[in-house]
């Protein structure tokens, strides 16, 4: 799931909630993207709560970060792909008659 989706569907239940009378604060709603987030998002993660202030930090700010890093990661990954699919081809050069008919014709064209 792309981060836009996630944050979409994160959206919709916090707006349900809200019509139900359940709101949540700005800081609790950071955290919670936060936890939800997958294993190998972990370095972003610490970064995130090492640099910025979490009860400050707005959710679009939180948002753009997230998606940020996730182009980034994208991007990195399409370029291991086609690294991995480069293909190398073996030259050989192979003696014909029609090549040594061609170098006969070229000396004496020449004389």
């Amino acid at each position: 799931e792309s981060i836009s989706d996630m944050f979409t569907r994160f959206t919709t239940i916090i707006n349900s909630l809200k019509n139900l009378g359940k709101s949540y604060p700005n800081q609790e709603l950071v955290r919670k993207i936060i936890r939800c987030l997958p294993k190998s998002w972990t370095p972003k993660v610490m970064a995130i709560e090492e640099a910025k202030d979490l009860s400050t930090l707005p959710l679009e700010q939180l948002l753009g970060s997230l998606m940020t890093h996730e182009t980034t990661m994208k991007n990195h990954e399409n370029v291991e792909v086609k690294k991995k699919k480069s293909i190398t081809f073996k030259a050989s050069k192979e003696e014909s008659e029609s090549d040594e008919d061609g170098d006969v014709a070229l000396i004496t064209s020449q004389f």
